[in-house]
């Protein structure tokens, strides 16, 4: 069952939220990151070719700094903050990726900074936030409101919330990944026919689409997620913002967003082509395909792209397609999990 899902508190709060992104606002943001975001590579394994008749290119943001994407919206974000309010810090909720990116990213200029987390986040993802410096507030899932309690922590500090999807200053950042995937294309003599990207409240994947259709027209751009999770394959089918029924149940805990975000559902809307989902078992799959086969470590959440190629959700075959490794922030038992399969 599913219903319509009103604006949350934390989305109306952000200062950039509610507003519209462009390409312009993605390149100043490259410029804005660059000397502390990695450029990662773009990847190529005749295997993957082999096996989906594709040519296959792999954007492997695991290896990113913090781990995942996430760093790049968040450092774009945190550095538009004015200097006279950074002392007064940044709020964010996240199950992890998000959390270690704005950690990270506050550590690097100076600021306080505090995440509100699920209790059930994977340890290592709580770990490392407070790794960064940040303070952690765990909170219920089914039980408690995120949005409510990062309210209240603003409210009380006049620190700045920032969004993990639903923020100009974010999805901007995270465009950062289409931009580099288009030239590092090119340089490759390649043409991305399609490209894939795990896909929760949908800020990377707004981004990368955005970044897509300025420097590789042509291109189609298709969300992925966890089956149960599919709000943004429903909302963009329904041509309305439609919500999950349920918060947890997938092993894929960076891609349970409630809902899609107005700003990256106003892009998506207009420029994604056909959405898929995975099954939690092939997103496993993906994840021990990534560690034997690419000798890459990418958590399930990470590997939704991947186990959609892998399983032939879509007609790639002849084509040349692209793909985001999301995350490789993944506890070790997990990591045992996908490869005992």
């Amino acid at each position: 069952m599913t219903n319509m899902q009103s604006l949350p508190v934390s989305e109306a709060g952000s200062k950039l939220a509610g507003k519209t992104v462009s390409i312009e606002d993605v390149e100043a943001a490259a410029e804005r990151i660059r000397s502390e975001a990695l450029v990662t590579p773009l990847l190529r394994h005749p295997l993957l070719d082999e096996v989906t008749g594709a040519t296959v290119v792999v954007k492997p943001e695991n290896l990113q700094r913090s781990g995942s994407f996430k760093f790049r919206g968040a450092f774009n974000r945190l550095s538009l903050i004015p200097p006279a309010d950074r002392p007064r810090g940044v709020v964010a909720c996240s199950s992890g990726n998000h959390a270690q990116g704005v950690a990270a990213s506050a550590q690097l200029l100076g600021m306080p900074a505090t995440i509100v987390m699920p209790s059930d986040a994977p340890r290592i993802k709580l770990e490392r936030t407070r790794g960064y410096g940040a303070t952690v507030i765990t909170y219920d899932r089914e039980t408690e409101d995120r949005d409510a309690i990062a309210g209240d922590l603003c409210s009380k500090s006049g620190a700045t919330f920032v969004h993990p999807y639903n923020d100009v200053g974010v999805i901007a950042g995270q465009g950062t990944v289409g931009l580099e995937m288009a030239a590092q294309a090119a340089a490759l003599g390649l043409h991305l026919d399609d490209v894939l990207a795990c896909t929760g409240g949908g800020g990377l994947s707004s981004g990368i689409a955005l970044a897509l259709e300025a420097k590789s027209p042509g291109t189609v751009f298709h969300t992925a997620e966890p089956e149960l999770f599919d709000d943004y394959k429903r909302s963009l089918d329904a041509g309305e913002r439609l919500s999950n029924a349920v918060k947890t149940g997938s092993v894929c805990d960076a891609l349970l967003s409630d809902s899609p975000g107005d700003i990256g559902f106003s892009i998506l809307s207009r420029v994604a082509g056909e959405g898929v989902t995975v099954t939690d078992e092939e997103a496993l799959a993906a994840v021990a395909f990534a560690f034997t086969e690419l000798k890459l470590v990418v958590e399930p959440g990470g590997a939704v792209a991947l186990a959609a190629l892998l399983a032939g959700k879509l007609p790639f075959k002849g084509k040349t397609v692209g793909i985001v490794l999301t995350g490789g922030n993944i506890d070790p038992q997990m990591l045992k999990t996908a490869l005992s399969r």
